[in-house]
């Protein structure tokens, strides 16, 4: 058995979708086990609850260091003998959890990785004139940054998009997606690394 824990902020947007997809869609040998969060009172902490999955609120501001706070979060995943974290709107510094958890960490990122990996991929994009863009699926490299690309799914950009329905477009028809259908793969072992290149067994 897969255990896993969702690292969240505030917003409940990525994790009430990875619920509602694994409710419909079941991953073989895999438990979400936990939800931890880095805000307190959360959306994200109540849609945990909401599914009865157990939350647990990590406060930041009781730590001297980005450091430090990283390495109570990772203390704790090991204390829950958790297997693999999932990046469900963290936005704080990961620190040593992709480094204890190497290619453990999946998250997804709202651009066609290499292109645009900047703070606002979705504004550079509007502003570059680009007419698809996407998102990907990828592994945490021991920075923190997106490592391994596992899977990516392309979206097209519409002439009057704004960055807030291009990126509600692309949650919707790509992050949403992709999330469960890499953690699908690396709970069926169908992922392996060749240096930092991600190879799907059974794909050509």
């Amino acid at each position: 058995m897969i255990r896993a824990a969702a690292l969240v902020a505030s917003d409940s947007t990525k994790l009430q979708a990875l619920i509602e997809s694994l409710s419909y869609n079941k991953i073989p040998d895999f438990e979400l086990s936990a939800v931890l969060s880095c805000e307190k009172n959360s959306g994200a902490m109540r849609c945990a609850t909401a599914a009865q999955i157990p939350a647990f609120m990590v406060d930041p501001d009781l730590f001297p260091t980005a450091t430090s706070y990283s390495m109570a979060i990772a203390n704790k995943l090991k204390d829950m003998d958790i297997d693999l974290v999932i990046l469900c709107g963290f936005n704080r510094d990961l620190g040593v959890i992709p480094f204890q958890y190497k290619n453990r960490v999946i998250g997804t990122f709202p651009a066609l990785i290499p292109t645009f990996d900047t703070p606002n991929p979705l504004r550079t994009a509007l502003e570059r004139g680009i007419k698809v863009t996407g998102a990907t699926a990828y592994f945490a490299d021991v920075d923190g940054c997106v490592g391994g690309v596992i899977l990516q799914k392309a979206v097209e950009i519409h002439q009057n998009d704004t960055p807030e329905t291009l990126q509600k477009r692309i949650f919707d028809e790509a992050e949403k997606i992709l999330l469960p259908q890499a953690i699908y793969l690396f709970c069926t072992g169908r992922l392996g690394l060749h240096g930092s290149r991600v190879v799907i067994s059974g794909m050509d």
